[in-house]
């Protein structure tokens, strides 16, 4: 009996959860700021069943009043992860990987990023390995499912150049005495497992009788079906990087899309990544300069790289500090010479456009998702803050009960 009415009260509970569920809204806001055109005063958008409808004159009638709407933020590099248990530990390249199949989706930090403003997350294998496996593309709130809340599944191919991937790495000295008794031990010898990786996967194209776990995924890369997004922080990691993808297309193995991730110091050679077409993720800015592998990144790196053409997303490595998260590093950008219109899109329709979603989300555009930041002001400015959020429609932040 007992268990009859606990059964009986669980069930009311998810059918009133379900009824209290709104999908459908018109946000009327003194500016909507679509990403993909110019800004518009005196605006309503309004969202029929998780998709937006349109945006239209302001009118008198709306279900939330804010300052301003932006698209939600997409961040491509947020750095959630189970620690080492999203790592294939047994071997340095292991590019059929998914790290969707090791993620949490009860973890704390999503709920954190929804309430920021960021509704969709790139979350990658942690950089342990050479060549870690498929980075996802997830929303951050909504089903208690990491399948049901994808939007691109086998998103980018996670690749490390630095001393990260080798660190943990030592010489056998003879008989190997624990797990890590291997090779890379050296930046030489990171880039040295990329470029067999990329050869052997071409040779097993031409020979299947060469084929390996994981050549397909590679080989995936090399048709420019995947981008292939290498963590490099410092400058002589950056060039290997884009030499790397040179040697391929000269070498005639293919045409992978390079994207730099926690590219700190590609201020320094700006000219590399327009020769190549690589776009980059900047990692969040810090007042001394100093980031990973001893780079050095500049408060107006953002800017220098829009300038000459580069396409360029911001992070904040998925920080739980309030003053790091990614509208703050839109604000340092914009403090150090980028445009608000450039920086606006470097946390919504770069990142969309950059992972081939930009059909679903990184703009106020009918027919996409409804994912949506709200404002108490202009955005990215020191005075506003992020007062509601919607993801596919649904209210994960109400501005209504912001103080």
């Amino acid at each position: 009996m007992r268990f009859c009415v606990l059964t009986a009260v669980l069930l009311l509970a998810a059918v009133a959860r379900g009824q209290e569920e709104q999908t459908s809204w018109t946000i009327r806001a003194e500016t909507v700021y679509t990403a993909s055109g110019e800004a518009l005063a005196n605006r309503s958008v309004v969202i029929r069943d998780g998709k937006i409808d349109g945006v239209v004159a302001g009118g008198a009638s709306a279900d939330l009043e804010v300052a301003a709407v932006t698209p939600g933020m997409i961040d491509l590099s947020a750095r959630i992860s189970l620690g080492m248990s999203s790592v294939e530990q047994s071997r340095e390249v292991a590019p059929e990987m998914r790290v969707a199949s090791s993620l949490n989706v009860f973890d704390v930090a999503w709920a954190r990023q929804a309430r920021s403003g960021v509704t969709c997350v790139l979350v990658n294998p942690i950089d342990e390995n050479v060549i870690g496996g498929y980075g996802v593309l997830l929303k951050t709130a909504g089903p208690d499912s990491i399948e049901a809340r994808t939007v691109k599944d086998k998103a980018a191919m996670r690749g490390a150049i630095g001393t990260q991937p080798s660190r943990r790495n030592h010489p056998a000295r003879g008989r190997p005495d624990d797990f890590y008794s291997r090779r890379p031990t050296t930046r030489m010898g990171v880039e040295w497992e990329h470029r067999k990786a990329f050869y052997d996967a071409a040779a097993a194209k031409r020979d299947p009788a060469r084929a390996f776990p994981g050549c397909e995924d590679l080989q995936a890369v090399l048709a420019g079906e995947v981008p292939l997004l290498i963590q490099a922080w410092a400058t002589q990691d950056i060039r290997t990087a884009v030499f790397l993808v040179e040697e391929i297309e000269r070498e005639g193995l293919g045409q992978a899309r390079l994207i730099v991730d926690a590219a700190a110091e590609a201020w320094r050679e700006p000219q590399l990544l327009v020769r190549s077409g690589a776009a980059v993720v900047l990692p969040p800015f810090a007042l001394e300069g100093r980031t990973t592998d001893g780079a050095f990144m500049t408060l107006d790196s953002a800017a220098r790289l829009t300038a000459l053409g580069v396409p360029v997303a911001l992070s904040s490595h998925g920080a739980a500090d309030p003053a790091a998260r990614l509208d703050r590093q839109a604000g340092w950008a914009i403090h150090g010479g980028l445009a608000f219109e450039d920086a606006l899109r470097a946390v919504t329709l770069t990142p969309a456009r950059l992972l081939g979603v930009e059909d679903r989300v990184g703009s106020i555009e009918a027919g996409k998702d409804a994912d949506l930041t709200l404002w108490n002001g202009r955005p990215f400015e020191p005075t506003s803050r992020v007062i509601g959020v919607l993801i596919d429609g649904a209210l994960v932040l109400d501005p209504r009960e912001a103080r």
